[in-house]
């Protein structure tokens, strides 16, 4: 963490954010004009935590570093609270960020790296050593005040990036992949004690990540980006349930897609032809662009197919099976078209080998319609 804030602190209220922005680039080797963000419209609620989610390129850090002002945007505004701040500098808008390397000093002790920030803005001294203080306690740090960042693990130094953001009370916290560099248990730990501590201290958080789980875990709002814009923003659920196209399907957990045709309606169910199979779907989704008697998909996750050996909607061969412990994951081709299917609890579900046919249902109320 090495962007710090310093104006001084006070006690801040939780921003709400709102950007309408769009940053373009020159590439060299072509001299076109490259769209990194396209007229990205978000919105923060004073104390939410949002997620901008995407694959590498998509456009979420350089969105993130133009409302930290690292970048500034070739057109649009940055709202923090009722400030524009798109043109004004990073130490002047109230915010904090934690970084995927942490940046912490080496030559300062845990307790000074805590400090630093409060002591740029001249706070006096009582004050400094009190707010530090009571953060070394919020975030589990006493007894560690004078060692050096290389004597801490790395959960040890990402709670030592988190306190110095957090210590100086900014109006809005930003996070960049901060929990990348840890392993995957730890990594999971960390990730319940900052979304833990965000709803504790209520500081509104821009966070971002191309981890799928993570992404859902932490966040109340989860914004899907791809080629520089928004594709879908909702909670995890509504992402997760409701996705809008097949990249949010896929993009967010694991999704077998087949193709049918779009029958009509039946009521509130959607009714789809598989390969001469009608299957009423009683929550089909969003639909978007889907009309009658054309081309439709169908989203299945691994976790919405029921497998047995006596009856079903189709039939396919095992070609694969994987055993994670408290799920097993099966491979069924289909007609030429491969199906992942996830079964939990394996010790008392009944178990298929490879080799063997098997039919497939999908759980109605799970499938989604999408163009």
């Amino acid at each position: 963490m090495s962007q710090q804030n310093t104006e001084r602190p006070g006690k801040k209220s939780p921003a709400a954010v709102s950007t309408d922005i769009t940053n373009t680039f020159q590439q060299p080797d072509t001299g076109k004009d490259f769209v990194a963000v396209n007229n990205i419209n978000l919105e923060i609620a004073s104390g939410e935590m949002v997620t901008l989610l995407g694959p590498s390129g998509c456009g979420k850090t350089t969105t993130l570093r133009m409302i930290s002002g690292f970048e500034y945007p070739t057109s649009g505004n940055i709202m923090i609270g009722d400030r524009d701040v798109a043109k004004i500098p990073p130490n002047k808008r109230g915010i904090s960020m934690v970084f995927q390397s942490y940046a912490l000093f080496p030559h300062m002790n845990i307790w000074e790296n805590i400090a630093y920030g409060l002591k740029v803005a001249h706070l006096p001294a009582k004050e400094v050593e009190e707010r530090t203080n009571n953060v070394i306690e919020l975030m589990q740090l006493k007894g560690m005040e004078y060692r050096f960042p290389n004597q801490l693990s790395g959960g040890q130094q990402q709670r030592v990036a988190l306190a110095r953001a957090v210590v100086i009370e900014p109006s809005v916290l930003l996070f960049d992949e901060p929990l990348s560099n840890l392993d995957a248990k730890l990594r999971e730990s960390m990730r319940d004690e900052l979304r833990a501590l965000q709803k504790r201290l209520g500081i509104t958080s821009l966070y971002v990540t191309h981890d799928q789980s993570e992404a859902m875990a932490i966040s109340d709002r989860v914004v899907i980006m791809k080629d520089g814009n928004i594709l879908q923003h909702g909670s995890p659920q509504e992402i997760y349930e409701q996705p809008a196209n097949r990249f949010v399907a896929n993009f967010i957990g694991k999704a077998n897609f087949t193709e049918g045709v779009f029958k009509g309606m039946k009521g509130e169910a959607a009714l789809v032809d598989i390969k001469g199979t009608v299957l009423e779907i009683p929550c089909p989704g969003k639909m978007e662009g889907v009309t009658e008697g054309g081309s439709c998909c169908l989203s299945v996750r691994p976790e919405s197919i029921e497998l047995s050996d006596k009856s079903g909607q189709f039939m396919g061969k095992v070609v694969r099976v994987t055993y994670y412990g408290a799920k097993v994951e099966y491979e069924i081709v289909y007609d030429d078209q491969p199906y992942i299917v996830e079964i939990y609890n394996p010790q008392i579900s009944q178990r298929f080998n490879e080799g063997e046919y098997v039919w497939m249902t999908f759980v109605d109320k799970c499938v989604r319609v999408l163009l």
